[in-house]
């Protein structure tokens, strides 16, 4: 009985703070009644930039605890990201064919 009695101190304290399932239900109808900006909603896509000219892949490696510390020391060294390590070692081992 005292949980019954927490949850509805707690719902009626979100509904105070946030207001009611149904004054919110009114309020969202009246804005997407008056419209929304399609070239707004597009331009505050929110995320990671891009990198290159489409969507990244994500691709997973094993290291060992030796190269995994050396990869570490190098991103710090050259104030980056290990991923930014990764992919310049990447590119120049491409780059050299």
């Amino acid at each position: 009985m005292a949980k019954t009695a927490k949850i509805r101190r707690r719902s009626a304290r979100l509904a105070a703070e946030h207001g009611s399932a149904a004054e919110n239900v009114e309020t969202y109808a009246a804005e997407a009644e008056q419209g929304y900006d399609v070239d707004q909603i597009l331009r505050r896509r929110a995320g990671r930039p891009a990198i290159g000219s489409a969507a990244a892949s994500v691709e997973s490696v094993r290291l060992d605890p030796e190269l995994k510390r050396e990869l570490l020391l190098r991103a710090a060294e050259d104030n980056t990201s290990v991923s930014d390590v990764i992919r310049r070692a990447i590119g120049a081992y491409l780059q050299a064919g």
